[in-house]
């Protein structure tokens, strides 16, 4: 199956309220700055994630009686455009491509994308390299186009604490490299 990466009307709307965005010609869409890769690195590789965010109930604050959905880990294979399995993706959050090479990061800004019902868009920065494949000199990501993947809003209190819910999602992944 091919996966074709277009920008729903939503998200043209979307970005044209938003101010500080910038078109990002390697993304194809209009990103908030805080969502913006820097200048010194380049798109290397694009990919869609299809899986889950996985949450776990649990304890809330220091209330005894609050509980909330909590992230546990994402759970998803990676495909490249035209639908090959480019890898996987899971806690950490950490990218494995099947090549070996693997990347993890942690988030450094996060907006609201324009679909209310759908996780995050995302940046993070690599944190931790392994391998030599496609991965192993990533330098940043971006997680947008998110589709789903949000905690449910009920279904959590103490009856349920320590279960857990897969919620699907889809999101496109990109992946930069420092510039040569």
């Amino acid at each position: 199956m091919t996966h074709r990466y277009r920008i729903p009307m939503l998200g043209i709307v979307f970005a044209v309220f938003v101010g500080g965005c910038v078109h990002d010609p390697a993304v194809g869409v209009v990103l908030p700055t805080p969502l913006q890769v820097p200048d010194t690195e380049v798109l290397t590789i694009a990919a869609r994630g299809l899986g889950f965010q996985i949450y776990a109930c649990q304890a809330a604050g220091t209330d005894p009686k609050a509980f909330a959905w909590t992230l546990k880990a994402p759970e998803a294979t990676l495909h490249y455009e035209a639908g090959r399995i480019l890898g996987k993706h899971y806690a950490g959050p950490t990218w494995e491509a099947n090549d070996g090479s693997k990347v993890v990061g942690e988030v450094i800004a996060r907006t609201d994308g324009p679909d209310p019902q759908a996780i995050p868009w995302l940046l993070l920065r690599a944190t931790q390299h392994a391998g030599n494949g496609i991965f192993a000199k990533v330098e940043s990501i971006q997680r947008l186009h998110t589709v789903g993947g949000k905690p449910p809003t009920a279904g959590c209190d103490g009856r349920y604490a320590g279960t857990e819910t897969r919620v699907a999602y889809t999101a496109d992944y990109y992946f930069y490299v420092p510039r040569s």
